[in-house]
């Protein structure tokens, strides 16, 4: 499809003709009813969108009769120039599926980028993995293992503030386990491989266990009362309830002093997590600033 082609089209067209391609890029599949669905139009008018993109966008996608939808075409070649944050906003808040524009923004504003972003093909690859419920080849690169072959079982990605993790099961190691976007090369879909019941995510007991966290303002900052309301805090905290698995990426880019003691010094340590024990048995708690895993009493008590 041509930029000469696109100019042709209506905006609401372009816009309708974007969600197609991210839908079959990054689930692997659309019906008509999606479109319905999504836009408000009739059956035709979806009808016509799809046979419009077959048209200016031959081999992108193909007609599956057995499941009645579209699917991802073996010669895809992305005709929207999605950049990532749109894309993974898309994927995780379900918005900003529209043709990608520059608009003119209603109040001026700024916010630090990201210095790293994933590749959208591989990030595509995982996702359509994820929604179809198939197993995920990948070469993967790690500083303590090089380079291994893998398959994983994913099923959500995981944002902690600097990069993307997918949330997965490795065959490997077995064990449910996060692993870096932008490590991920070379990712296949394996659709003849079943998955095992042991690898679904409600058998990951870090994914499934909520905690519950009371966040209050650090003891040895001054003028705690400014803290709790740059956090809305009810009654001088802030409660929160996270999945384990991503609680010790959220405390630690929080900046949260997890200390028993509130030890640690600096600025940045605004806010402080009134029980330690309440991360006894999360996994990545180690990440959180200051956590000190609970030892044993030595009369063979309980954790302290």
């Amino acid at each position: 499809m041509s930029k000469e082609q696109l100019a042709d089209l209506t905006q609401p067209q372009r816009d309708r003709l974007a969600f197609v391609e991210l839908r079959v890029r990054f689930i692997g599949e659309i019906r008509r009813q999606d479109l319905v669905s999504r836009f408000g139009i009739q059956s035709a008018a979806a009808t016509r969108d799809l046979a419009l993109y077959k048209d200016l966008a031959p081999g992108n996608i193909d007609y599956d009769a057995k499941g009645k939808s579209y699917v991802l075409g073996a010669d895809f070649q992305p005709v929207f120039d999605f950049p990532p944050e749109r894309v993974l906003s898309w994927l995780t808040q379900g918005f900003g599926d529209g043709e990608p524009m520059l608009l003119k923004a209603w109040v001026a504003s700024e916010r630090p980028s990201r210095l790293t972003h994933p590749d959208l093909d591989v990030l595509a690859t995982v996702t359509r993995a994820m929604h179809q419920e198939c197993p995920l080849g990948i070469e993967y690169h790690s500083i303590t293992s090089g380079r291994t072959e893998r398959k994983i079982v994913p099923f959500a990605l995981i944002d902690n503030g600097l990069r993307w993790h997918v949330r997965a099961f490795d065959r490997k190691s077995q064990e449910f386990r996060d692993f870096v976007i932008t490590r991920i090369k070379c990712p296949v879909v394996l659709k003849d491989d079943p998955v095992a019941p042991h690898e679904t995510s409600n058998q990951d007991i870090q994914w499934t266990r909520i905690v519950e966290l009371e966040l209050v303002p650090h003891p040895d900052q001054p003028r705690p009362e400014i803290t709790e309301m740059d956090y809305s805090m009810d009654g001088g905290v802030l409660r929160m309830k996270l999945r384990a698995a991503t609680a010790g990426y959220i405390l630690r880019q929080w900046s949260v002093d997890c200390s028993p003691d509130h030890s640690l010094r600096g600025h940045e340590y605004r806010l402080w997590l009134k029980d330690h024990l309440a991360l006894y048995g999360v996994a990545n708690a180690t990440l959180a600033p200051g956590y000190r895993a609970p030892t044993p009493h030595p009369t063979g008590g309980g954790a302290t």
